[in-house]
């Protein structure tokens, strides 16, 4: 109905413009009909009389003169008629002659536009007088090259605006009553057809469905189906907690352990200068997401060890029980050479594959040694993960784009496996991953897996557009699916969150503490307004266009100068590669500008920490923020948004997000910007500072409300389920197969 209402009001504007377009022209061509007219109505009128008038003229007979003059204005129009000599004065004129067209005048009109008595037979001129237009007409009497004179008729033309008048009414009227008819017509068939919809699909889902609504229904029962599942174990089980992820694994995978391999290890090992060894928790999304799934199903993840310490720690098989003093899980370690990490990890992977999937200005960086490297570390993990495996037909979770070979890798050792692949950060689209001059190796090896995961759908639709141009591939539309060599691999949105509640939070004081804390340590006013900021020192995280932000608010808001300080904890990233040493400097430049343009005393409007925070500093500075503000330039989800609402139990504090990050989709409550729009960034930032108390709760509590339904364990257990229901089917196929091969052979 929403849609035949458009239609309505577009079908009345246009009924609209094309009236008045019809009025326009309609007037336009009246107007000019009836001057034609009138000019061939005067002469005609003096052609009739121009005898009499040139012989009554010429023998000075000016009383007849006037009466011939008379009967030619007997028409009611015409207002009245003169005749005039050459040199403009007046011989005869009819009572009532108004002056303001005396002969001089008229022939004043008449030199101005370049006429004279001896070249033109006629003159007419439509002007404008007191009572109305008026319609002048100058004929000439006698010949052309020594004229008597010429006869001036004037016509009142007001008859004409009320004849106008006239036919913009009948216009009007006839456009209300096309706009109303079509208006009824419109509606009465949307009404009629909207019945006849809700009646095929009533049909459609009680089993009776037509034809055309037979794939529609099909649809719509799954959804229904799957929604009321999901509402039923919430309600009966609760929401997902690990407990109920570790129920969910014993009931579907009958308990086994999962295999996740992912180049970020969880815990890394540092050796200090003392000599002891310190337990170091990296600044990782990917991390922050899997690793309290490991800590509720056990298992093994398989990652770089690439701490100093990390040999010292492990056994004879590489491993190492994590988490230190829990040991729920096992970190089996793989060991790259200088070489091979330089060409693996900052070469193909951050200084390729990173700028290739994020629209954040940086030009992708190919080289063949870079991928010569990349193929032969993600053999080195591939077999690792093997090596670890103890069924023929395990799980597997394989963690981001450091490992897109490895999925066909592990399949041709594990043929059987179920590998659920899982893609971090954004999947560009087709014609930019074509910039990549191993798309093909790429995505062969990411069909290797069984099912693969984004964050979101616009990922999924991207990687499917990608697979259908470069591939010689089936691309399954109903159920979202490539299928390769009889292979089909699932392409599925998975939205990434974190754990709920957060075990960092246990132990830290309450919010009010860690402002307490934070303001103390920061040598700050107990009054200061407090922005925070948390990232790696990433290009994608805008954290130059963050802090222009900042300036702008000081620039045009001046009451926050001395009130409001922005603090960035930004931890360091990949500082080998180029791009992120000058982003490091950038950085600590544009700090150092705004804090000296706005500085003064103990004032600084920027706090810029350049080094590592373990969780729990993070999550109390989060706790003790007016405002966060999360401005990346494009991102895959973001977790750091979601952290920020989970440090607030206090139901305060303000989210600015940035509308290019996954996590936008979901956070609906938060202010969204465009970081690049630095004006809208400030406002965005003044809105939060200036908002009221109760409208802060409101939003925290329905941002609360969602992270926590929608958390990690969540996001773990539908895939892990997913997963298993396919191995059951791909187990069922393969007894299937078994058991018939047999008897076709012996036929």
């Amino acid at each position: 109905m929403r849609r035949a209402a458009r239609f309505v009001l577009l079908l009345v504007a246009g009924l609209g413009l094309l009236t008045c377009l019809a009025y326009w022209v309609l007037t336009r061509t009246t107007r000019d009909w009836f001057n034609a007219d009138l000019r061939q109505r005067a002469g005609l009128a003096v052609l009739s009389a121009e005898q009499s008038l040139v012989k009554h003229w010429s023998e000075g007979e000016f009383g007849e003169l006037s009466t011939v003059l008379t009967d030619i204005t007997r028409d009611e129009r015409v207002m009245g008629a003169a005749t005039c000599a050459p040199d403009g004065s007046l011989v005869v004129a009819t009572g009532g002659f108004p002056t303001a067209f005396g002969c001089r005048t008229v022939f004043g009109w008449m030199r101005r536009e370049g006429v004279g008595l001896a070249s033109h037979g006629s003159w007419t001129r439509t002007t404008e007088f007191p009572g109305g237009p008026v319609h002048v007409s100058v004929v000439r009497l006698g010949g052309s090259a020594k004229p008597l004179g010429a006869v001036v008729l004037l016509h009142d033309l007001s008859f004409l605006d009320r004849r106008e008048a006239t036919t913009r009414n009948q216009v009007l009227v006839a456009f209300l009553v096309l706009a109303l008819a079509a208006s009824a017509i419109t509606m009465i068939v949307a009404r009629v057809a909207w019945r006849g919809w809700l009646e095929e699909l009533k049909r459609a889902i009680t089993g009776r469905p037509t034809r055309e609504f037979r794939a529609l229904a099909s649809d719509v029962r799954d959804l229904v189906d799957k929604l009321s599942q999901e509402r039923e174990n919430d309600v009966r089980v609760g929401g997902w907690t690990p407990e109920r992820l570790r129920s969910a694994m014993v009931q579907h995978l009958q308990g086994e352990r999962i295999v996740v391999v992912a180049n970020r290890e969880p815990y890394i090992h540092e050796k200090l200068e003392d000599g002891t060894i310190r337990v170091v928790h990296p600044a990782s999304g990917l991390v922050t997401a899997l690793e309290p799934v490991l800590r509720a199903c056990s298992g093994v993840w398989v990652a770089h060890g690439s701490g100093s310490a990390d040999r010292e720690t492990v056994d004879a098989h590489q491993r190492v029980k994590v988490p230190p003093g829990e040991e729920s899980y096992s970190v089996r370690r793989v060991w790259l050479s200088e070489v091979e990490e330089a060409g693996y990890y900052y070469g193909f992977s951050n200084e390729g594959l990173w700028p290739l999937c994020h629209l954040a200005h940086a030009r992708p960086v190919f080289r063949a040694e870079d991928w010569e490297q990349y193929q032969r570390v993600n053999q080195k993990f591939a077999d690792a993960v093997c090596a670890e495996v103890d069924v023929e037909d395990p799980i597997v979770l394989v963690q981001d784009y450091h490992f897109a070979l490895a999925p066909r890798m592990i399949r041709e050792r594990l043929p059987h496996a179920t590998i659920l692949t899982f893609w971090h950060v954004p999947w560009p689209n087709a014609e930019r991953f074509g910039i990549c001059p191993f798309r093909t190796e790429l995505l062969e090896g990411l069909l290797g897996s069984s099912i693969l995961g984004f964050h979101i759908r616009q990922h999924c639709n991207n990687f499917l557009e990608a697979a259908d141009t470069f591939l010689e591939a089936r691309i399954d539309r109903e159920t979202n699916a490539v299928v390769q060599r009889s292979r089909k691999t699932l392409v599925r949105p998975y939205p990434i969150s974190i754990e709920w509640p957060v075990h960092w939070l246990d132990g830290l004081p309450n919010a009010a503490e860690c402002r307490k804390q934070v303001i103390a340590e920061l040598g700050l006013r107990a009054d200061t307004l407090l922005g925070i900021g948390v990232d790696r020192m990433d290009y994608t995280k805008g954290i130059e266009e963050r802090l222009l932000a900042v300036e702008e608010l000081l620039v045009r808001y001046p009451e926050y100068r001395g009130k409001f300080v922005f603090v960035q904890l930004a931890a360091p990233s990949r500082s080998r590669i180029e791009r992120y040493k000058d982003l490091n400097e950038s950085v600590g430049r544009v700090a150092e500008a705004i804090n000296a343009r706005f500085g003064q005393g103990d004032y600084r409007p920027i706090v810029l920490h350049r080094a590592h925070h373990e969780p729990p500093k993070v999550f109390r500075y989060l706790r003790a923020a007016d405002v966060c503000y999360v401005s990346s330039l494009h991102d895959g989800m973001n977790l750091v948004a979601k952290e920020f609402i989970a440090a607030r139990d206090d139901e305060r504090g303000v989210l600015v997000l940035s509308q290019f990050t996954g996590a936008a989709r979901e956070l609906t409550e938060a202010l969204l910007v465009n970081p690049y729009d630095i004006r809208q960034a400030s406002d965005a930032l003044v809105s939060a500072l200036r908002m009221p108390l109760d409208e802060q709760a409101e939003r925290m509590r329905a941002m609360r409300a969602l992270v926590s339904h929608f958390n990690v364990y969540r996001w773990a257990g539908r895939m892990l389920v997913d997963a298993a229901q396919l191995r059951r089917r791909e187990r069922l196929t393969g007894r299937l197969r078994n058991s018939v091969a047999p008897a076709f052979e012996g036929a």
